[in-house]
């Protein structure tokens, strides 16, 4: 189930246990239905709730108190094949889903010294190329970005839409903070990220100017501050884009280089994590999790 071929898979994705909750299961849900309608799934009422209660068992079933802690992958195939070709019609049977949870927790040390990005020549598409807001693993251009920028001692890669705005990271999403107010890309060329959408929710909760809009290297070079959001580590600090120093170096805590934005969001992302978590809690956990967004799941294709 780790094998570099079979994870690219629809999927999911990666989900987070926030003392024995998922953290926004039914955003997750509601964006894997839509992927769902895309690659020609058709689905039943029952699937949320299904879903959400396979992966609180499979959670259980590891035992040594998996509350806290623990990222979740969550994959769905459309099932074995009658031959080993694209067309879904040669399906048999239902989808395969592997849920694969594990004790992961970012590196102190990633935040103590923040990341350090690398613009790569290889563009993020569009949608008439393919839409980057379908959820998959089948994403070669990011793999390839990812390798330019491990190849230029970066930690991530940073992507720019056809027309030369940011667009994304390889792997996480990209935000500046600039005069108190914060920038992330329009979202037409990235994936519809769930801890991004958080974010953006919790700052304007918060009264934070948050705006989704074109923004150029220009504007990123000259930021405030810089981070990069993933459901994995939240809010992740940037040093360097590019090799040049983001904000100011002097007076950051030599555990956490963040910035004071990036301080507060980090602390409103968390608030609004744990309040939209779902699932078995410590005073409930005879009861079933609820069903989560549009209660639906993932069959064969028709």
């Amino acid at each position: 189930m780790f094998d570099s071929g079979f994870v690219p898979a629809r999927r999911l994705g990666g989900l987070r246990l926030i003392d024995g909750r998922i953290a926004f299961l039914d955003r997750h849900f509601d964006r894997l239905w839509d992927g769902a309608k895309i690659w020609c799934a058709s689905t039943s009422p029952d699937a949320a709730a299904s879903l959400a209660n396979a992966s609180m068992t499979v959670i259980d079933a590891n035992g040594n108190g998996m509350r806290d802690g623990v990222h979740i992958r969550l994959m769905v195939t459309r099932g074995k094949k009658r031959s080993p070709y694209q067309d879904p019609r040669l399906t048999i049977g239902g989808a395969t889903i592997v849920i694969i949870p594990e004790w992961k927790l970012p590196k102190p040390e990633m935040l103590a010294s923040g990341l350090n990005l690398f613009t790569v020549h290889i563009r993020r598409t569009g949608p008439a190329e393919q839409d980057q807001k379908l959820n998959s693993h089948s994403k070669l251009n990011c793999i390839l970005a990812c390798i330019q920028a491990m190849e230029a001692g970066a930690d991530e890669a940073l992507m720019l839409d056809d027309r030369g705005f940011v667009a994304t990271c390889n792997s996480t999403h990209f935000f500046i903070v600039k005069k108190g107010e914060l920038w992330t890309s329009g979202g037409g060329y990235c994936l519809a990220g769930i801890t991004r959408d958080a974010v953006l929710r919790a700052a304007r909760r918060a009264d934070i100017p948050a705006y989704e809009r074109d923004f150029s290297l220009f504007d990123v070079y000259g930021a405030d501050e810089v981070f990069v959001t993933g459901t994995f580590a939240g809010l992740t600090p940037v040093v360097r884009v590019d090799g040049r120093p983001i904000g100011e170096a002097a007076g950051r805590d030599p555990a956490d280089a963040s910035g004071p934005m990036t301080r507060r969001l980090r602390t409103l992302y968390k608030a609004l994590e744990r309040e939209e978590a779902q699932g078995r809690a410590p005073n409930d956990r005879a009861r079933a999790p609820s069903p989560c967004g549009r209660g639906r799941a993932i069959s064969r294709p028709r």
